[in-house]
């Protein structure tokens, strides 16, 4: 991978931190460090929770990550686990701040057989030249970055004027009662796995610099899939 001394795409895309998000939800930023340190923690258990995955969310990976195509940057990859998803076509880079988590994205690769380059790397500042990628994925990752929009306007920096943004994110339940459990818990599971679970992708979205063209909602409103293009 190679720093990037372009940066005026990036520059359009900058906000004050914070802004977009809900009062509670600024509250709930969190660190780099904090965020290393609890996937320091949690990085094996969740590539051994990848049958649970697949269970329950793989078929709308499936559906959304099979649509990338040329060269595939996938942001926040964690485990790995959006690389099944991926077609072999593909040429997959993944990159996560977590040198844990890319330790078990290596495993994986290695276990589905396929080529792939993997970088430890900052989502908010990526190390990437501008128009870098055909595709940009990322998934359940934007309730993590201390500055969701710092990197959402980095996926859109690097992706192809003509390319697209595709991203299955996880937010506050469109079930009333639900999401009010949600809220009443955020605090608590936000502490424990650095993770706002009741954020609201799609007005994320909106917020920043990507144009968005697709969405849809499953399992009670709490997981959205969404395909979006450079702006």
């Amino acid at each position: 991978m190679t720093d990037s001394t372009n940066r005026d795409r990036s520059a359009r895309t900058a906000r004050p931190a914070g802004e977009g998000q809900t009062e509670h939800e600024g509250s709930r930023r969190g660190s780099l460090d904090d965020i290393r340190e609890t996937y320091a923690e949690q990085a094996s258990t969740m590539a051994r929770l990848r049958r649970l995955d697949r269970l329950l969310v793989g078929r709308y990976r499936r559906r959304l990550f099979g649509r990338a195509t040329g060269r595939v940057l996938d942001v926040a990859c964690g485990t790995g686990t959006n690389a099944e998803y991926v077609p072999e076509t593909a040429e997959y880079v993944g990159v996560d701040v977590s040198p844990e988590m890319l330790r078990e994205a290596d495993a994986e690769l290695r276990r589905l057989g396929r080529g792939g380059t993997l970088a430890e790397m900052d989502a908010q500042s990526l190390a990437v030249r501008d128009d870098s990628f055909e595709t940009v994925i990322s998934s359940l990752s934007t309730c993590t970055f201390p500055d969701p929009l710092a990197a959402l306007g980095e996926m859109n920096r690097v992706c192809e004027p003509d390319g697209q943004v595709l991203l299955l994110e996880h937010g506050r339940s469109s079930v009333e009662l639900l999401g009010r459990l949600q809220d009443w818990r955020a605090d608590a599971h936000f502490e424990k796995h650095r993770c706002r679970w009741n954020q609201n992708p799609l007005a994320l979205v909106s917020q920043s610099d990507l144009a968005l063209r697709e969405s849809s909602t499953k399992l009670l409103g709490v997981i959205t899939a969404i395909r979006a293009e450079p702006g």
